[in-house]
């Protein structure tokens, strides 16, 4: 069975770094799902997705001249959602997060807040190394 770019396998978990999860495919090679392709959201730490042992449905998407192959989760899903749901059209809106959408001026407004709230806590904890204003210098 060749591993051909496109084309959706089952595989084994075998290993997981801070980078992407390693799975064994059916014809004994292993491809890398990068954290990037784990899950449609953010994901901090893979172990709150994936454990060694388990058993996934993965995408190919790239397969190098070195014999590298990289393998998609997340990709693997979206297909099975498009079959089961392609009468509606779906929207992809990573950034949002269900959060109603904020103008640029309360944008800003709540950027130069943030900012010289953390002015204001480097200054405080700088001046009290530094001795405070005033200090005597000998």
């Amino acid at each position: 069975m060749s591993i051909e770019v496109g084309s959706k396998l089952q595989g084994k978990v075998t290993g997981i770094t801070h980078f992407g999860a390693f799975v064994e495919l059916p014809d004994g090679k292993t491809g890398l799902v990068h954290i990037s392709e784990v899950a449609d959201n953010y994901v901090k730490d893979i172990n709150d997705h994936l454990k060694i042992g388990d058993v996934v449905e993965v995408k190919v998407i790239h397969v190098e001249k070195d014999g590298k192959i990289g393998l998609s989760i997340r990709k693997a899903k979206e297909q099975a959602q498009h079959s089961t749901q392609s009468h509606r059209p779906q929207r992809h809106n990573r950034t949002n997060n269900h959060r109603p959408k904020e103008d640029f001026e309360s944008k800003m407004a709540r950027f130069l807040k943030d900012s010289e709230d953390r002015l204001s806590s480097l200054k405080r904890n700088t001046e009290s190394k530094r001795g405070g204003r005033g200090a005597r210098r000998g």
